[in-house]
């Protein structure tokens, strides 16, 4: 088992990140490490309860746990105030207190979602991260970042809320669809590009889904390990922590417009990687051809790499005026040096102009 081990500077937060294949057959015992009492209340989706919830509130009732199962519609909708409104009123209704634990067992959304509840429900609880998705599994349950969406934008309304442990299984990864496995895969990308150019290499050599599970507890670790530093090193999110945003500016504002439906998180910040490398390459800030080489590897994991209509932009620009790097009317973009090195540039929602004139998909 490779375990991980989160700290944050200067506060009491410190957790390990477990990955190995099967931890989800000792889900309870690695449950009864960290946490004493009885109860828990484990949320997941409609999605996921037919493959591991039934199973595993079995293993933690026969582990001594007294469980209330929450199970709700999967899809970045449910990442909402609505949805959150009524997980409170369930744990209430179960008399949790705050010396008893949630779990969220999903991907970003229940993992997000969850995690927002246990920040604010009794003024903050402990929980437990259990990814099922790749993407969660490399990004969005190792570093503290939980939140819920509102109309105008992707994860407005937020905390930073540690978890007390991730479990992270790799088998579980093979249920997904090819689509959800690649969607994961962008935020691989995503490391490999901002980073190290040696792990992007090592992805452009693998062939297949296959090739990429025959090695990805390596992969996985890889992922948290890079933003466990960028996180031990800037855990609120005000400098070098900002470089896992690559992509993100635009990707986020894609997800808004099309209310979370017309593409998916890797998707869009597949195309929002290209978006702003394609900028960066014609302004002479990132090396020529680094647009070409990312955009190669991201179809070689079938992610689309530019909107289906570019006239959308019309309408998408405006929402990065709400994205949360914006900051005293300055907005920190992510860009590539090179492939494997990022910074942060400050500039304004100006700079992406030309995506309305169609100049980043010539």
């Amino acid at each position: 088992m490779t375990v991980l081990t989160v700290e944050v500077p200067n506060t009491a937060t410190h957790y390990p990140l477990k990955i190995e294949k099967g931890l989800m057959a000792h889900v309870a015992e690695e449950i009864k490490n960290v946490y004493t009492n009885k109860k828990i209340v484990m949320i997941t989706d409609t999605n996921v309860h037919q493959l591991y919830g039934a199973k595993l509130e079995q293993q933690l009732t026969d582990s001594g746990f007294e469980v209330k199962l929450l199970v709700l519609e999967a899809g970045e909708q449910t990442k909402s105030i609505t949805s959150l409104m009524g997980i409170y009123s369930e744990l209430t209704a179960f008399n949790l207190t705050r010396s008893d634990l949630l779990i969220a067992l999903g991907g970003g959304v229940i993992g997000d979602l969850v995690g927002y509840a246990a920040a604010t429900y009794l003024r903050g609880i402990a929980f437990v991260q259990i990814p099922t998705t790749l993407l969660a599994q490399v990004d969005s349950s190792v570093g503290g970042k939980v939140a819920i969406d509102l109309p105008e934008g992707k994860n407005l309304v937020g905390a930073f809320y540690h978890p007390i442990l991730v479990l992270i299984d790799p088998n579980v990864l093979q249920t997904l669809t090819d689509s959800a496995f690649n969607d994961g895969m962008a935020e691989v990308i995503k490391y490999a590009s901002i980073q190290n150019i040696n792990f992007f290499h090592q992805l452009a050599s693998y062939q297949s889904r296959e090739a990429v599970m025959a090695e990805i507890e390596q992969v996985i670790e890889f992922c948290c390990s890079m933003k466990r530093d960028l996180v031990q090193a800037d855990e609120k999110d005000t400098s070098e922590r900002m470089l896992l945003n690559y992509g993100h500016t635009v990707g986020h504002a894609i997800e808004a417009f099309y209310h979370y439906k017309g593409y998916t998180h890797g998707q869009a910040i597949s195309i929002g990687m290209i978006a702003i490398n394609r900028l960066t390459e014609a302004a002479g800030i990132s090396r020529k051809g680094s647009t070409a080489v990312v955009k190669a590897l991201l179809e070689q994991y079938h992610l689309p790499t530019e909107l289906a209509d570019p006239a959308d932009y019309a309408d998408i620009l405006p929402l990065i005026k709400l994205d949360k790097k914006n900051i005293h009317n300055t907005l920190n973009v992510v860009v590539l040096n090179e492939v494997g090195a990022a910074k942060l540039l400050k500039t304004d929602s100006d700079f992406f102009g030309p995506l309305l004139k169609g100049h980043d998909i010539k």
